[in-house]
């Protein structure tokens, strides 16, 4: 199932992927940056479990279960950039704010804002076609809610 959602995602003119791929998409990206400062927390896979349960409408099994399948697709994952072009396909210019405040929440979820989170949050945002400025603020959005 992963390889074929590689193959899937490395087509020189993918077709549209169905929503499950680009959940995974999602996941995998939540994981990525989970991982980016080098400590994958409990509290950050618990952030992501509780993104996928609200963004999905998914039980908490089926959440855990797709956190575990998106682990396996990040560590294979080549780069982050097949990730966002599958989110900027499946998700409309005006909602993908909302990916970023996602990721935002998994930065934050440890209590820790590390350089190498803050730079990948900044190249996904610019990948999605969301400027600095947007990203700053829902940033902010999500540290007044926390």
């Amino acid at each position: 199932m992963i390889a074929d959602f590689f193959k899937r995602l490395a087509a020189s003119t993918p077709a549209s992927l169905a929503p499950s791929d680009a959940r995974l998409a999602l996941s995998a990206l939540l994981v990525r940056i989970a991982r980016a400062d080098g400590a994958y927390t409990d509290d950050e896979a618990t952030q992501i479990d509780q993104v996928l349960r609200t963004r999905y409408d998914l039980s908490p099994f089926e959440a855990t279960a797709l956190r575990k399948e998106a682990e396996q697709v990040e560590a294979k994952a080549p780069d982050t950039v097949r990730f966002t072009r599958e989110i900027k396909d499946a998700v409309p210019h005006e909602d993908r704010i909302g990916v970023i405040e996602a990721l935002w929440t998994v930065v934050l979820a440890d209590g820790v804002r590390e350089a190498e989170e803050d730079a990948l949050v900044r190249l996904a945002a610019n990948l999605l076609g969301i400027n600095d400025r947007d990203s700053a603020l829902a940033r902010q959005r999500v540290m007044a809610s926390s």
